[in-house]
Order: C-alpha cells, then sequence, then structure tokens
C-alpha cells in the first residue's frame, strides 16, 4: 500500500504585523524634528524665539521658536509677564499620526468645538517653555494655535504623569482669557 503524501499548497501566513508596516511611532524623534522644519518653513505662521533666548544667543536653530497661527485677535493691548497668572482655555495634541489624523488629544480644558462662554479655563503660571512664550505675546480675546518643538516641550524626557512621551512636538489651541500680575486679585470668573 503506497502513502503519498500531498505537499503544503499555500503560502502560511502570520497573524503577527507585516514586519515592513512602521508604527505609530517609530522614528518618532526623527517624524517630529522633519515635522519642526516643516513649520520653519511655513511662511503662514508666525514665528516666535523663545523668552529664554534673544536673537544674539548663537547658534539658534528651528527648535528655538514656537510657531503660531492666530485663529481669532483679541482687543486687549497688554501682554502677560513671565510670572503673571493666566487663565486660559486650551487643547493640547502630538503632531498627526496614522491613527490620530490631527494629532493624539493627551489634554485639554474643554470638549467638543471652542466656544469662549462654555469652555473650560485653567488658571496657571507655570507651563512649558513654549506655551510660556506663546503667552507672553497674546492679548485678552486672542485665540491661537500654537506648534512647539519638543526642545521647548517635555524634550526628550517627556512627561511621565501626563502621557507625553519624549520627543514629542506639542501642538496647541489656546485662549487667553484673561492674566494678572502676582498680588493682584481677579474676581470670580465669568465667561464673555
Amino acid at each position: 500500500m503506497a502513502v503519498i503524501l500531498f505537499p503544503l499548497m499555500g503560502i502560511v501566513s502570520s497573524c503577527t504585523k507585516d514586519e515592513t508596516e512602521e508604527g505609530e511611532f517609530d522614528n518618532w524623534q526623527q517624524k517630529n524634528e522633519a515635522v519642526t522644519d516643516q513649520w520653519a518653513a511655513n511662511s503662514s505662521y508666525q514665528k516666535i524665539l523663545t523668552y529664554a533666548k534673544d536673537t544674539t544667543t548663537p547658534n539658534i536653530t528651528n527648535a528655538d521658536y514656537i510657531y503660531v497661527e492666530v485663529l481669532e485677535s483679541g482687543s486687549g493691548t497688554e501682554t502677560p509677564l513671565f510670572t503673571d497668572t493666566c487663565r486660559v482655555a486650551y487643547r493640547g495634541h502630538y503632531i498627526p499620526t496614522k491613527s490620530y489624523a490631527d494629532g493624539y488629544v493627551f489634554d485639554q480644558s474643554y470638549l467638543g468645538d471652542f466656544d469662549w462662554t462654555t469652555a473650560g479655563t485653567t488658571d496657571g503660571a507655570s507651563w512649558v517653555e513654549g506655551f510660556s512664550t506663546a503667552l507672553q505675546h497674546m492679548h485678552v480675546g486672542d485665540r491661537w494655535r500654537i506648534r512647539i518643538p519638543y526642545q521647548l516641550g517635555y524634550g526628550v524626557s517627556g512627561y511621565s504623569s501626563g502621557n507625553i512621551s519624549g520627543y514629542t512636538n506639542l501642538v496647541f489651541e489656546v485662549a487667553l482669557y484673561d492674566f494678572w500680575h502676582p498680588g493682584e486679585t481677579r474676581p470670580v470668573f465669568k465667561s464673555r
């Protein structure tokens, strides 16, 4: 009696990820640095040097600037100082990725579309360098989209309690409601 063995006629496929497919956050540092260069090349963005340096500082790079898109202009004439407390509404996210076309939202003070009268606000006097740089140029009533290179955000180590990995550029939509100097008090907040 002869036994005939038939060779395997198909291709065995694996249920694992294709080896050539790039992961969501693979090459994260390089992706974020490339995005910073794209921001710097975009002439429609206002380019603001970090408050921690001035134009005489040697070796200024694209990572020493924030890149601003003005969404709404306020009517105020003063801008906050570094030591002031600011009342803001904000939404912070990563740069766009495969799964998050607008960037993964890591923190926000409001949900849905922004509305001056319903957005949640927060008071703060301590922010990452890029966020603080922007606030020092904003007027009450301004709403900006701020693009912050990772060097002016949470740097190479990230922010573990905020779930932000190292080398992450930050994009914030920020609305400035009010600000005050140390020692000043403000009445209970009322929306516009």
